[in-house]
């Protein structure tokens, strides 16, 4: 009889710390906090292009951000980052770049990405180009997407999906 109530009562803690587990992620999701993968960037941009819907999509090369490229990327050097990584095809032809921007903790996250917003090059590329209505600039938690492409809101939605 013991051995049961022992079983009984271990399987409800094992229960209770489960469940605050998942109300920990869930508020951290809804909070827009929760950054997957621990952070890593690479692993941030294939999820997105992986679910994004896009079947056909041409070979791209991911680029780090340092402070002499980043104003390619995002229009300006303003905005203070500790990581970031650009996507965009190997061929110049095609108007497309993902961009990642980690900022540090407590960082004016809307101020930056106002910045971005109002300084990225929709026509960067010289012989193509986006609408302006096609650029996003979101975030989840510290850490901020430039998107620029004719299909950006499936890659904003997979963007987001990250977080759920």
């Amino acid at each position: 009889m013991m051995k049961k109530w022992i079983s009984v009562v271990m399987i409800l803690a094992f229960a209770g710390i489960l469940m605050a587990c998942g109300v920990s992620k869930a508020d951290d999701a809804q909070n827009g906090s929760a950054i997957p993968f621990d952070g890593d960037l690479t692993k941030i941009m294939s999820a997105i292009y992986e679910n994004s819907g896009i079947e056909e999509l041409p070979n791209f090369v991911n680029t780090e951000l340092t402070t002499e490229n980043v104003a390619y990327y995002i229009g300006t050097d303003q905005v203070t980052f500790e990581a970031g990584l650009a996507s965009e095809p190997m061929i110049n032809a095609i108007a497309h770049s993902i961009v990642l921007i980690k900022v540090e903790d407590g960082a004016d996250i809307e101020q930056a990405k106002e910045t971005i917003k109002s300084t990225v090059d929709p026509r960067k590329w010289i012989c193509v180009g986006v609408e302006e209505d096609k650029i996003v600039v979101d975030n989840i938690g510290n850490l901020i997407v430039v998107i620029l492409d004719e299909q950006s809101e499936k890659f904003h939605d997979a963007f987001k999906g990250l977080s759920e």
